[in-house]
């Protein structure tokens, strides 16, 4: 089992930019990849950032590509959005995720384990 605890999600204005992190334990061996994705009211889940940890691979939806970056710090067993420039559009629950090493870091199936959420809050 691996747990997932996300931290840092809080209400911020257009503009502005928030670090949400993820902190993972347990069998840390079996979050190879990891990745945010995030669900606002109404909507379904959609991928935001993967990276494979082994390869330091990294992967964006085209919605937040050039504004958020992910990191790992392996050694740490944590994983780091930093969101920059942020829009009212990117207010959701960001969950962290984490599975095997995937091909296709953005399909939400192959993730095994899910933390319980974070709430950013963008206003304009």
């Amino acid at each position: 089992q691996v747990q997932l605890v996300e931290s840092g999600g809080r209400l911020v204005q257009a503009g502005d930019s928030l670090r949400v992190s993820c902190a993972a334990s347990g069998r840390t061996a079996s979050s190879v990849t990891m990745a945010w994705f995030r669900q606002a009211p109404g909507k379904g889940r959609e991928f935001v950032a993967g990276i494979i940890r082994s390869d330091d691979i990294t992967n964006y939806a085209e919605s937040v590509r050039g504004r958020f970056t992910i990191s790992s710090d392996n050694a740490k067993n944590t994983v780091t959005l930093q969101m920059n420039d942020l829009k009212v559009e990117d207010t959701a629950v960001y969950y962290c995720a984490a599975g095997p090493k995937m091909r296709v870091v953005s399909n939400g199936r192959f993730y095994s384990y899910w933390g319980q959420g974070t709430q950013v809050t963008v206003s304009s």
